[in-house]
C-alpha cells in the first residue's frame, strides 16, 4: 500500500511533464505586448514548439493578415541584432511582400522560400526545416493536416528547439469548415481579423491597420482576445487599451474548446 501511495504521485507528476513537452525546456520569447504575454503559458511564445494561426475566412485568399502576424511573431523570435541565422517560409504562392514584412519587423534578406504545389510537398519541407541547424524559425502554409501530422511536427520542434508557425491556408469553405474541426497537437491557435483603420486626429487617408488576435487556444494559457494597432515603427504593435486583455465571452469559449 506504502508503494503504490508513493507511486500515484510519481505517475501523476510524469504525466504533467509529458502535457507540458519537452518545448518548455527551451523557453519562451515575450511578444513585447504585456497583455497577450500574461494570457501565454511561460509569459511568451513557446520556443520549440507549433503555434497554428488562421484567418476569420474560409478560402485561400484569407491569407494575408495570417502572414502578417506570423511576421511580425518572426521578427520577436529572431531579432536580427541578435540572430542572424535564416528564416524559412515554406508557400505554395509566391504572394509575400517584402516591404511589408519588414514594416512588421522581418527582414526579407533573412528569408529562404520553398515552394511546394501540394500540401504534401509542403509538409516534408516544413519538417526538413525543423531538422535543419542554422534556421532560425519556420513558417509554413499548409491546407489539410491530420493530426499525426501535426504531432509529428511538434515533435521535431521539440528535438530542434526550432519554432514553427504553421499558417492555414484553405482552398475552400469547406475544407476550412472540416480543418477547424481537427484536432491539433499545437501549442497555441490563433484566429487574426481584420477592423476597420482609425486615423489619427487631423490626419487625412487611411489610418493605422487594426486586427483582432484571439487566442482560441493555449496549452497551460488561456483564451482571450485582443485589439491591436500597427505602429508606425518597424515590427511594433500595440493593443487598443479599450480591449487590452479581455478575456472571450463563455459561448465563445465554449465553441473554441469543442473546435480544439
Amino acid at each position: 500500500m506504502r508503494a503504490d501511495k508513493t507511486l500515484l504521485p510519481a505517475l501523476r507528476e510524469r504525466m504533467r511533464q509529458i502535457e507540458r513537452g519537452a518545448a518548455a525546456c527551451h523557453g519562451a520569447v515575450p511578444l513585447g505586448l504585456a497583455a497577450i504575454d500574461r494570457a501565454l503559458a511561460g509569459g511568451g511564445l513557446l520556443r520549440g514548439a507549433v503555434h497554428e494561426i488562421f484567418g476569420a475566412g474560409g478560402d485561400e485568399e484569407d491569407g494575408a493578415l495570417p502572414a502578417a502576424f506570423a511576421a511580425h511573431l518572426l521578427g520577436r523570435l529572431a531579432p536580427p541584432a541578435r540572430d542572424g541565422r535564416a528564416v524559412l517560409w515554406c508557400l505554395a504562392r509566391p504572394d509575400l511582400y517584402g516591404p511589408g514584412l519588414a514594416a512588421l519587423g522581418l527582414d526579407p534578406a533573412r528569408l529562404v522560400l520553398v515552394r511546394a504545389p501540394r500540401d504534401e510537398l509542403l509538409l516534408m519541407a516544413i519538417e526538413e526545416g525543423l531538422r535543419t541547424s542554422g534556421v532560425a524559425a519556420v513558417a509554413g502554409e499548409i491546407g489539410r493536416l491530420d493530426m499525426t501530422a501535426s504531432r509529428r511536427l511538434q515533435l521535431a520542434a521539440e528535438h530542434s528547439g526550432v519554432t514553427l508557425l504553421l499558417l492555414r491556408r484553405w482552398r475552400s469553405g469547406e475544407e476550412a469548415a472540416r480543418e477547424r474541426q481537427r484536432p491539433s497537437a499545437a501549442a497555441t491557435r490563433w484566429r487574426v481579423a481584420a477592423l476597420p483603420s482609425r486615423s489619427a486626429a487631423g490626419e487625412p487617408g487611411v489610418g493605422r491597420p487594426r486586427w483582432r488576435v484571439e487566442l482560441l487556444r493555449c496549452r497551460g494559457g488561456r483564451p482571450a482576445q485582443w485589439d491591436v494597432e500597427v505602429a508606425d515603427a518597424p515590427g511594433a504593435l500595440s493593443v487598443v487599451a479599450a480591449m487590452a486583455d479581455r478575456p472571450a465571452p463563455d459561448d465563445l469559449l465554449e465553441r473554441r474548446r469543442r473546435a480544439g
